[in-house]
C-alpha cells in the first residue's frame, strides 16, 4: 500500500529559475538534512513551528518514530542539501477520510515555485491514499501562500479568529483551508 509506495518515490522537478530538486520521502537517516533544514530557521520562522524544531531530540524522534501510516514527510534536495520539508498527516476514527498538508521551505527557496510543486506531491499521495479531503490551516496575513494554495485547488473555508497564539500570547487570524479529493456523487 501507501509505505511501498513511499519507499521507492523520487521526483525532480525544475523551478522556475532551472535549478533541479529531488523530492523523496524522509527516512530515517535524515536527521542532517532536517537540522540543515530547521537549524537555519530564524526567530520569525520559529513563531509558526509546533515544535521545537531547534532542539535535535526533537528531530531525533522524528526519525526514530517514523511511520508513513500515521505522516508522510517529504524532503526536498538540491545537490544532497535539504531546501525544505512538507508533510501529509494522517487521521484515525471519524476522521479516517481527512489529510493535512503542513509545508517549511528555507528562506533561498521561498517564491520559487518549490512550494507548489511540493504540495502538488503531498495531493497526489493522498489521493492514492484514498482521502476525500486535505486541510491546510495558513495564517491570514500570509496572503501569498493563501493563492498559492488556491492555485493547487484548495478552497478558503473560514477564517478562525484568533485561532494562532505566538510564543508571545499574540494571536492572529488563520485561514482554514481544504481541498475536495473525491467528486460528490450525491443523487436525486
Amino acid at each position: 500500500m501507501l509505505p511501498d509506495q513511499i519507499r521507492i518515490f523520487r521526483e525532480m522537478v525544475t523551478l522556475k529559475d532551472g535549478v533541479h530538486v529531488l523530492l523523496r520521502p524522509m527516512v530515517k537517516e535524515d536527521r542532517p538534512h532536517l537540522e540543515e533544514i530547521f537549524l537555519q530557521a530564524d526567530r520569525d520562522d520559529m513563531v509558526y513551528f509546533r515544535h521545537n524544531v531547534k532542539d535535535p531530540a526533537v528531530l531525533q524522534e522524528w526519525c526514530d518514530r517514523l511511520n508513513y501510516d500515521e505522516v508522510l514527510p517529504l524532503l526536498a534536495l538540491v545537490k544532497d542539501h535539504a531546501v525544505g520539508s512538507g508533510s501529509l498527516h494522517f487521521f484515525d476514527g471519524p476522521k479516517r477520510h481527512i489529510g493535512e498538508v503542513r509545508l517549511f521551505l528555507s528562506k533561498d527557496y521561498r517564491k520559487r515555485g518549490l512550494g507548489m510543486k511540493m504540495t502538488r506531491v503531498l495531493v497526489d499521495f493522498a489521493r492514492r491514499q484514498g482521502l476525500a479531503i486535505l486541510t491546510a490551516e495558513i495564517i491570514a496575513d500570509k496572503t501569498k501562500v493563501v493563492r498559492a494554495f488556491e492555485q493547487v485547488g484548495f478552497v478558503s473555508q473560514c477564517t478562525l479568529e484568533d485561532y494562532f497564539m505566538f510564543p508571545d500570547g499574540d494571536c492572529a487570524d488563520v485561514v482554514f483551508m481544504t481541498l475536495c479529493l473525491k467528486p460528490r456523487t450525491d443523487e436525486f
